[in-house]
């Protein structure tokens, strides 16, 4: 069965569909999820795969389709190991994919890392985005007094990075070391969760390991810490942007990522601005979780329908 095939037949039976397509010199992997009216370009988190909308789709119930892809570097996407990485160039990546697509002017919802990249896509190329809906990233974010870059890495991300660096002799064991992690206990676990984590894991037995290249995500990492660049970003956006906040950070009882303070201050830089708070969200349950994953899904309808999408 051909690409386009699946897609056909994925409409008929409202099953996601997967395939592959051109970056900007990789050949990229993607989810579809049929809808009405013209896709919603969807992005993932620096460590996350397309699976992360998982549960957007799934509330989304047909009312747009979801287009989300791998970003270069991770899950079944091209992982060049001396890049080019950063946001600049996943953004020549989603574009390039977008214009294979035959895509126009789109809503593009990014989450965590992949809001940067929808910032650096709407930048470079404003004929492609027609409005942006930011989760939980975005935004420039400060390091600490007294820590360089190059430590931040290894200090904001240290269970993410040692992950990588695992391996799994089974993919229950994988699925049985996150269910123990704060993210997801207390009854947050659920089916999106371990969709997207069976996703995630590459490999065989008995040495499965996460998809995600340290190398990518390293390079990312640090590019997103150049706060000079961002600005000027965000300072050129002439299309809505709609920021969703987790009220939490990566963990229950955490900072948000993206405080008030840090809000006010750059998100004075965009032109036009909307942003809100998600309730009870993490980092990652405001995309993964049910109550996150619906009100994602509802400002997409919503931001769409507004902006003629």
């Amino acid at each position: 069965m051909t690409v386009l095939e699946e897609h056909l037949e994925s409409v008929r039976t409202h099953r996601e569909a997967r395939g592959k397509v051109p970056g900007d010199g990789i050949t990229m992997a993607f989810g579809f999820w049929p809808g009405a009216g013209p896709p919603v370009v969807a992005l993932h988190g620096i460590t996350a795969s397309y699976v992360n909308f998982v549960g957007v789709a799934e509330e989304l119930d047909g009312r747009r389709p979801l287009l989300a892809f791998d970003l270069r570097g991770r899950g079944d996407t091209d992982k060049p190991p001396a890049g080019p990485f950063g946001m600049a160039q996943h953004g020549e990546d989603v574009a390039a994919a977008m214009r294979g697509f035959r895509l126009g002017s789109s809503v593009v919802v990014g989450h965590s890392m992949g809001a940067y990249v929808a910032v650096a896509l709407a930048a470079a190329h404003p004929d492609l985005v027609s409005a942006l809906v930011l989760v939980d990233g975005g935004l420039p974010l400060q390091a600490p007094p007294g820590i360089a870059p190059e430590q931040m890495l290894d200090i904001a991300l240290a269970p993410q990075m040692a992950r990588l660096r695992t391996t799994y002799p089974s993919v229950e064991s994988y699925l049985d070391y996150w269910r123990e992690l704060p993210p997801f206990s207390g009854g947050r676990w659920n089916p999106w969760v371990e969709d997207y984590l069976r996703y995630d894991l590459g490999g065989a037995a008995p040495a499965y390991r996460p998809k995600a290249s340290e190398a990518a995500v390293r390079g990312d990492f640090l590019d997103s810490l150049d706060a000079d660049v961002l600005r000027t970003r965000l300072a050129s956006l002439r299309v809505p942007v709609l920021l969703l906040r987790a009220a939490e950070g990566f963990n229950p009882g955490q900072p948000p990522l993206l405080p008030d303070d840090v809000v006010a201050r750059e998100g004075a830089l965009v032109a036009d601005l909307t942003e809100r708070v998600v309730p009870d969200t993490t980092h990652y349950t405001v995309a993964l979780g049910r109550d996150g994953a619906r009100t994602v899904a509802d400002a997409i309808v919503d931001v769409a329908g507004a902006n003629g999408r």
